[in-house]
């Protein structure tokens, strides 16, 4: 009997699998850390043969080839693929072996033109899909991320990709897809945690709706991506190496301040309540967490040093970890313990934080520079009536727009505006934190549009 694991990662709204016959395993979509998926393969005492690649990772850096060199496997990859290293090439209709279990590749174009999904069958019976960034739970892959002058035509190719897989596989077979778990691959959000063949059918409006309206849908529904994925792919095609996750050099207080003045980023892992109350001048807030990565990825120059501080060590390593996956390998320095070790005698700075009700109380006492940080698809689906919108990505490049004076700053739950008031500070800006689910705007006495 056939067991698939999935190699959850959240941080990034990722999948892989690891798949086993009881002997030996496949493994499918390896993220950089690949000793997760090594762990899961000696707890079930089976040696992985095979690793598969969906499709050339626009939100990741594989860890597919530095896996398959570590333990001997084959690698394989689409032979259309112009990748630099070597790998055992597959195309549309081959059939892999893999001890008791056969492997079919499905050409799946849509979320890249190369994208490859393999039918996993257990005798004659095909008991799962895996789908990459094709189809997903209830939805599927955007597909603009190889450039806005591709996504219609991708957009096609996604709709006949998932009818195809439909039309071929049966309606019990997993559908087990890479993305889809909050990953900025999908195109819209996805639904459930797991889901088969039979219920895409019912549910997936690539299988539900037509064509036109699928597209339509699909394409009105995109929004900006992290700028980190324009450097995955580049990485992937190159062939990554195994991840180096050696212990950072540690900094000491007077080498932080020497680095944040010479512009490179200090970045604070702790909460941003305990942010907001002490922290490090010029140093930004990236809470600890699974939005950290995408959000510190996002934001910063690619390439710029970066250099991490928390209260513990573990915290550190855990960070270090989560941003070896999008390819921010080099840490330049790590501290913990505490502002107060950070600072070494210099004066602390903090900025205050607020609810969506303090914010009301204080529109009425006067006029308010109100900020929101959310996705302009946020913005569009509602909004505060008197507030200022700039995304947080594009934060950076306008803090010029900004109007003098104390601005408060908000986005969908506390996160965002947490790193967009570091920001702030950072730049010299009185700034007040909105920590607070933007559902309650309206009954706190905030007009909103939408």
């Amino acid at each position: 009997m056939i067991e698939i694991v999935a190699v959850d990662t959240p941080s990034l709204g990722d999948r892989g699998y690891l798949a086993t016959d009881g002997t030996v395993a496949l493994v499918v979509d390896a993220q950089r850390d690949f000793d997760r998926v090594e762990q899961v393969a000696a707890e079930r005492g089976v040696t992985i043969t095979h690793v598969f690649e969906t499709h050339m990772h626009n939100d990741y850096v594989t860890g597919g080839l530095a896996l398959a060199q570590a333990v001997g496997a084959q690698y394989l990859v689409n032979a259309d693929d112009p990748v630099r290293f070597d790998r055992t090439p597959v195309s549309d209709g081959d059939v892999v072996k893999v001890g008791d279990m056969h492997v079919r590749a499905v050409a799946t174009p849509g979320h890249t033109f190369t994208h490859l999904s393999y039918a996993l069958g257990d005798g004659d019976k095909v008991v799962a899909a895996f789908t990459g960034g094709s189809l997903l739970h209830g939805t599927t892959g955007r597909t603009d991320l190889l450039g806005a002058e591709y996504k219609r035509t991708l957009a096609r190719a996604q709709f006949d990709s998932v009818r195809l897989l439909a039309s071929q596989l049966p309606d019990s077979a997993a559908v087990c897809p890479t993305h889809g778990f909050g990953s900025f691959c999908a195109a819209t959000a996805a639904v459930g945690d797991a889901s088969t063949i039979g219920d895409e059918r019912r549910l997936n409006p690539a299988l539900t709706t037509s064509e036109a309206d699928y597209i339509e849908t699909l394409l009105a529904g995109l929004d900006a991506y992290p700028a980190y994925y324009a450097h995955m792919g580049t990485a992937n095609l190159a062939g990554p190496v195994a991840p180096d996750l050696s212990e950072p050099r540690r900094a000491e207080a007077a080498e932080l301040r020497r680095r944040i003045d010479a512009g490179e980023w200090v970045v604070d892992l702790r909460s941003r309540t305990a942010f907001a109350a002490r922290h490090l001048p010029g140093s930004l807030n990236f809470e600890a967490g699974n939005s950290m990565a995408t959000y510190l990825g996002w934001l910063i120059p690619w390439g710029k040093p970066l250099n991490l501080i928390a209260d513990t060590p573990e915290a550190v390593v855990r960070a270090q970890r989560d941003l070896c996956r999008i390819g921010i390998d080099a840490i330049a320095s790590a501290a913990d313990g505490g502002p107060d070790v950070w600072a070494a005698g210099e004066r602390l700075a903090e900025y205050q934080t607020a609810t969506f009700a303090d914010a009301a109380a204080a529109v009425k006492r006067g006029s308010l520079v109100l900020l929101d940080v959310r996705m302009t698809g946020e913005w569009n689906k509602a909004h505060i009536e008197s507030a200022v919108h700039i995304p947080l990505h594009e934060l950076p490049a306008r803090l010029g727009e900004l109007p003098a004076g104390q601005i408060w700053v908000h986005c969908q739950s506390g996160y965002r505006s947490a790193v967009a008031a570091s920001l702030l500070a950072a730049h010299g800006r009185d700034v007040v934190a909105i920590d607070d689910d933007f559902g309650v705007a309206r009954q706190a006495g905030l007009p909103t549009v939408g």
